[in-house]
């Protein structure tokens, strides 16, 4: 039986781990080849190689979102090594200017420490907040976003293919209590270019949608698993299903998003998130 993937050809950003890394796997078991682009090179490669060790196609490819000659070339590398380009998902992110993809952040204690300080200082955490932080997290998670979707859009309309395009944006994007103010002003960004970019693409066939994840187990959200066990809980309890999601939660809502399932979806954000915004 062939796979709802077969024959397609995916672009998968910030591949080298998380939702990324879950994605670019799920793909390539449904049939998809795969490029698996992450600025960790090292990264993006032990991706790649999981999915040719299980018999997959994937190329792995060294990409920094915020470079238009970088993600030009990974769209370039799709065509080049598997002849097209048919999917791209945008899962490269950062939730703060210090934040390095894939590893527990070192820093992340002192982060707990903060919050608990601007806690007691009702106001200040937004008065002090660092503008070329605010800079360098829109620059990833917004104009990354941007410049692969139009790298590979290009590629796209060049071929004739009536693609499909997935941003990862985050609930943030809708409630913002749920990240850092620069997190949350990104992921909402990234939200409402995907409806636009929707609109302009929708006339040629391409489809563009978007998910937003609940609290998902990857290292961006391992700050909790640093709480006492009672504030833990107490955080599993606003979820209705009762625990966070799993990577692949997010990869499966992405391969329905790629599939011919999903034809009559434009301009659309799915919340794999166990029922958070049921509160």
């Amino acid at each position: 039986m062939e796979g709802r993937l077969q024959g397609k050809v995916t672009v998968v950003t910030g591949a080298g781990n998380g939702i990324g890394r879950a994605t670019a796997l799920r793909f390539a078991e449904e049939g998809s080849s795969v490029i698996a682009a992450d600025i960790q090179l090292d990264k993006a490669n032990e991706t790649a190689q999981i999915i040719l060790d299980n018999g997959g196609k994937a190329k792995s490819v060294s990409v920094d979102v915020t470079s238009g000659a970088d993600n030009d070339a990974m769209a370039e590398l799709a065509v080049s090594e598997f002849g097209g380009l048919d999917c791209l998902v945008t899962a490269a992110g950062i939730s703060h200017a210090n934040y390095v993809s894939g590893d527990i952040e070192p820093d992340i204690k002192n982060i707990v420490e903060n919050r608990a300080t601007y806690l007691e200082r009702p106001g200040w955490e937004f008065v002090e907040s660092d503008p070329d932080s605010f800079d360098k997290v829109l620059n990833v998670n917004l104009k990354g976003t941007l410049l692969g979707m139009q790298s590979c859009a290009a590629q796209m309309l060049e071929s004739g293919t009536q693609g499909s395009i997935v941003t990862i944006a985050s609930i943030a994007a809708k409630h913002p209590d749920a990240g850092p103010v620069a997190y949350t002003v990104s992921k909402a960004g990234v939200w409402m270019l995907t409806k636009k970019v929707a609109r302009m693409l929708g006339p040629v066939g391409i489809r563009v949608n978007s998910i937003g994840p609940g609290f998902i187990k990857t290292h961006m959200t391992a700050i909790i698993d640093l709480m006492d066990e009672s504030e833990t809980d107490a955080f599993n309890d606003m979820i209705p299903l009762g625990r966070r999601g799993e990577p692949v939660d997010i990869a499966n809502a992405a391969l329905f998003l790629c599939s011919d399932e999903a034809s009559y979806f434009t301009g659309e954000m799915l919340h794999p998130d166990g029922g958070f915004f049921t509160e």
